[in-house]
């Protein structure tokens, strides 16, 4: 049995899989939350005592870079050591790997009815891919042709400087340098940064926040709260800051696909896009994915598709166990 992990700042889901010749068939799935633990290996524990069942080979997606097989997740805290883990779980060893080199792999797993086609563009066979993930964080990624399968290429390009397009978004910067300093992309792109881009239009519109927004940015997931009332059109303030988010995720999804020219595609994964679909499809993504000047031409033939299934980061994690004695 293969065990796969998806390991992120708010959740931790873990799976078991069955390689069934060409394909990963999804046994078991648990999901915890990653502030109930102390480690990786705390997690574990507690699917141990849930499922027993043998475990022949793992891997991980970790919120974080990996250097010498061991990890510091960026939004939790948790320093994973693929040692350590691999002692805990009896296996010679296991495969750690970047949130968005999982991602990456997942996506090479994935049917058509688990996609929604962005822009239709063109495919190059064994040409790069990119990958680019808004959640808790903001992932970016890479899938380049190594002469015989796709290899996923770790980025942390989601904390790279943020680079205002116009003097709305400049006004955002400047507001965003005050709270935090430096201003990476992920402070606007990820679920944190809607709920920042937020609170800059609700302080520039002088409008007092309804009551019902704010009860249930309280109760639950304020990034959520936001983007439902935008998508619903009842608040104004919300419409405005999804409308910008949007947009900067559209120019920060081009900026990676024109650094590795991905002519074999581009993928929109993450938990956040399935949810905001429709602003996806008909906001300003694709007009700002498209404004890169000279090379507007080029970023219009690119394929863009939209990955739909959130378990995308573990069937990838589960594909690198299987090919990570290959490699």
């Amino acid at each position: 049995m293969i065990l796969s992990g998806d390991i992120g700042g708010t959740k931790t889901h873990l799976a078991l899989f069955e390689a069934v010749r060409d394909t990963l068939q999804m046994v078991h799935v648990r999901h915890y939350r990653s502030a109930d633990f102390q480690s990786l290996i705390e997690v574990l524990a507690a699917l141990r005592r849930e499922l027993h069942v043998p475990i022949t080979s793992a891997a991980f997606g970790i919120a974080g870079p990996i250097i010498g097989n061991r990890s510091k997740l960026t939004n939790l805290g948790w320093d994973v050591d693929g040692r350590e883990v691999a002692r805990f779980l009896d296996l010679d060893q296991v495969g750690l790997l970047n949130d968005l080199g999982a991602t990456a792999y997942g996506t090479l797993r994935l049917g058509p009815e688990e996609l929604v086609v962005l822009q239709e563009g063109t495919v190059q066979a064994e040409r790069p891919v990119a990958v680019v993930a808004a959640g808790t964080g903001l992932g970016e990624g890479a899938l380049v042709w190594d002469g015989v399968r796709y290899r996923a290429v770790p980025s942390e390009g989601g904390h790279t400087e943020f680079g205002p397009r116009s003097e709305l978004e400049i006004e955002l910067l400047r507001y965003l340098w005050k709270r935090f300093g430096r201003v990476s992309y992920e402070r606007i792109v990820s679920g944190p940064g809607l709920v920042s881009v937020y609170e800059f239009f609700r302080e520039r519109s002088k409008a007092p926040e309804p009551s019902w927004l704010s009860e249930a940015r309280r109760q639950g997931d304020p990034a959520a709260a936001i983007s439902q009332a935008a998508i619903e059109e009842t608040d104004e303030v919300c419409s405005e800051a999804l409308e910008l988010f949007v947009s900067v995720y559209g120019a920060e999804a081009g900026n990676l696909a024109l650094k590795i020219l991905a002519t074999g595609g581009v993928f929109v994964a993450g938990g956040i896009a399935p949810k905001i679909l429709p602003r996806l499809q008909h906001g300003p993504f694709l007009a700002s994915f498209h404004d890169k000047g000279r090379y507007r031409s080029v970023m219009e033939q690119l394929h863009v598709r939209i990955a739909m299934n959130d378990e995308t980061a573990l069937l990838g994690a589960a594909h690198y166990a299987v090919i990570m004695n290959e490699l």
